[in-house]
């Protein structure tokens, strides 16, 4: 079942009490500032990647010799890899510091294995190395921003209802401030609940990779990528 911007700002309006129920209507002047406080609110959201519940994937191609990369609307990437042929590589974050400021020859062009990520205006920026030599597929799970909205938009099909009604709650507190009311405690504290829910639903996997220099096995390097390419016969 659709439902709209228009029927959220709505409802945030009754919650508040600006607007009674069954007695009055949203006047389009309310229904104006309703959208620019939601759209505010999306945006104040996005920049905390803890209160965005999805992770998405990104698909795209290298092109050879670039190491930048924008990408409009993206936050944060939890894994980039890269695929030859069927194959997928992992790939290594470095922090700031180890990704520009340590040395190293810049135009390197082989099989990237590092990378960082910066935000940047309306997105962020990927930057790898060594620099592609390839036009490998690039593959990266992340986390975007949320986009504004329009008033008659069906709001299901981009978002889930529990998203939906805690936007609504949101909403609702943003307007008491707006109108300079004090919100209603059960909003404040619907709100405060519904932030916690938002914020575990999808964690940063904060799970640890050791390398130890005792393995029977040598590791994984790049002569298996450039001769076995990625497979080894069993031992």
């Amino acid at each position: 079942m659709a439902f709209t911007a228009r029927q959220l700002i709505t409802q945030a309006y009754y919650l508040t009490g600006i607007v009674s129920r069954g007695q009055q209507t949203a006047s389009d002047q309310y229904i104006s500032d309703g959208l620019n406080r939601l759209n505010a609110f999306l945006a104040v959201k996005s920049a905390d990647i803890g209160m965005i519940p999805y992770y998405d994937e990104l698909i795209f191609n290298a092109v050879i010799g670039k190491q930048a990369y924008p990408i409009p609307n993206l936050l944060d990437i939890e894994t980039f890899t890269f695929n030859i042929g069927p194959v997928r590589y992992s790939t290594m974050r470095a922090s700031r510091q180890m990704f520009f400021a340590t040395g190293r020859v810049d135009n390197i062009e082989s099989l990237t294995y590092q990378w960082h990520f910066e935000r940047d205006l309306d997105g962020g920026v990927l930057y790898v190395y060594f620099l592609p030599q390839d036009t490998y597929v690039f593959k990266l799970w992340g986390k975007f921003a949320l986009t504004s909205v329009a008033l008659n938009q069906d709001l299901t099909t981009i978002l889930d209802s529990f998203y939906i009604e805690y936007l609504t709650y949101g909403l609702a507190e943003y307007l008491c401030e707006f109108y300079n009311q004090v919100p209603p405690r059960s909003i404040t504290m619907r709100t405060q609940q519904y932030d916690q829910i938002v914020r575990d639903i999808s964690p940063l996997d904060l799970t640890m990779r050791k390398v130890t220099g005792f393995a029977v096995e040598a590791g994984f390097n790049y002569g298996d990528v450039n001769i076995g390419r990625g497979w080894r016969p069993s031992q």
